[in-house]
């Protein structure tokens, strides 16, 4: 069984590389959305110390989350579709987009929700 998936898995790759085609372009995030989610990921990680840290540490922590998330923002504005993509590609590439969009929106609003607690409001 796992000797045939081996060679549907090599036959598929050797098509594709005498075809010209490559296979990263068939779907999937390309490297820059890929660096994205791991930034996002590594962000999403500062966020969940800032959310169990209190007082002046929690400060701190937000603070540097929303550093990060500036930095993401500037590179997601930077993004765009390589050039040659099918439409169906075209489309993937938007919907990643999208969901990588997304995910910053929800660390910034939960940012937000830690701000706007006591532990972080200058009194």
């Amino acid at each position: 069984m796992k000797i045939s998936v081996m060679r549907q898995l090599l036959t598929v790759v050797v098509v594709f590389g005498l075809s010209g085609t490559p296979l990263l372009a068939l779907a999937g995030p390309d490297e820059f959305q890929l660096q994205m989610i791991r930034k996002l990921q590594q962000a999403k990680q500062k966020l969940k110390q800032a959310e169990a840290a209190a007082g002046a540490e929690r400060q701190k922590l937000v603070a540097e989350h929303m550093q990060m998330m500036r930095s993401n923002m500037d590179k997601m504005e930077k993004m765009k579709p390589q050039p040659g993509m099918s439409m169906q590609q075209h489309e993937e590439w938007i919907q990643q987009h999208h969901q990588l969009m997304s995910d910053m929106m929800g660390q910034m609003m939960t940012d937000h929700h830690l701000i706007m607690s006591s532990d972080c409001v200058k009194k």
